[in-house]
């Protein structure tokens, strides 16, 4: 699987960026989203349990706008 660059957080410092990514994935459509890790223990109770192998990121409203972008 390949990962093209759809856009960073233009309001974030560099190196921290968060950042989406369209895959190449031919049996579905998928996104990858690079964020800050969700630490919040309220967020967290708010979001239940999350499964082995899966992480719970935030990512700014900006980003999201690349999605929209692409479609």
């Amino acid at each position: 699987m390949r990962a093209r660059l759809l856009g960073k957080d233009p309001d974030s410092q560099e190196g921290q960026s968060p950042t989406l990514f369209a895959t190449d994935r031919t049996d579905r459509r998928t996104y990858i989203a690079q964020g800050w890790v969700v630490t919040d223990p309220e967020a967290l109770a708010d979001v239940g349990p999350v499964p082995d192998g899966e992480a719970i990121i935030e990512i700014p409203e900006d980003v999201l706008k690349f999605y929209l972008r692409n479609q």
